[in-house]
């Protein structure tokens, strides 16, 4: 290896395999720039900045353990240290993984979707509406108050906010129509 030490106080060390290191005057941020294209930078706060060439993707692990990490197709994703995970894609879609199983997505339109750990589904539309998908069920709570409720046997049930009930088998025949 061969150390230079420059005239601001910085030092360059460069490995036989073309690695170089340079730490600051203060010694408080270290850049090393591998052979391969990648960079690994230690800042004076402790962050920890690795870019990785071939992949054009920067990972940064903050000292209180959350990791950054930023592809090239401007997706990031946050990995937080209780285990949660926050992606947020190209088109701002934001979906957040939750560490009992559960998760959130938050589309740029307003809608947003929940999945509970186990399995049911809330969708809440920008407009208000909401359907509630479970393995029994699939309800959509209309704004005007109408709640229409299809049972996984096909049978649906509309209620009304006038009070009236509408009731369909499975075939679509109206068995029940209560004004």
């Amino acid at each position: 290896k061969v150390e230079e030490v420059l005239t601001d106080g910085r030092r360059i060390i460069t490995f036989c395999n073309g690695t170089k290191k340079e730490i600051s005057a203060d010694k408080r941020m270290i850049t090393i720039r591998l052979f391969n294209g990648d960079v690994k930078k230690i800042m004076p706060d402790q962050r920890v900045i690795y870019y990785y060439a071939d992949a054009q993707t920067t990972h940064t692990a903050y000292p209180d353990g959350l990791e950054v990490l930023q592809f090239p197709n401007n997706q990031i994703e946050k990995h937080y240290p209780d285990g949660t995970q926050e992606i947020v894609f190209p088109d701002q879609t934001v979906k957040c993984l939750y560490t009992d199983g559960s998760k959130e997505t938050f589309f740029p339109d307003g809608t947003v979707v929940k999945v509970e750990m186990n399995g049911d589904k809330i969708v809440v539309f920008s407009d208000g509406q909401k359907e509630v998908h479970t393995a029994q069920f699939k309800r959509r709570e209309y704004s005007d108050g109408t709640v229409k409720t299809v049972y996984c046997n096909g049978r649906q049930e509309t209620k009304y906010p006038n009070g009236r009930l509408r009731i369909k088998d499975e075939e679509g025949n109206i068995i029940l129509d209560k004004k």
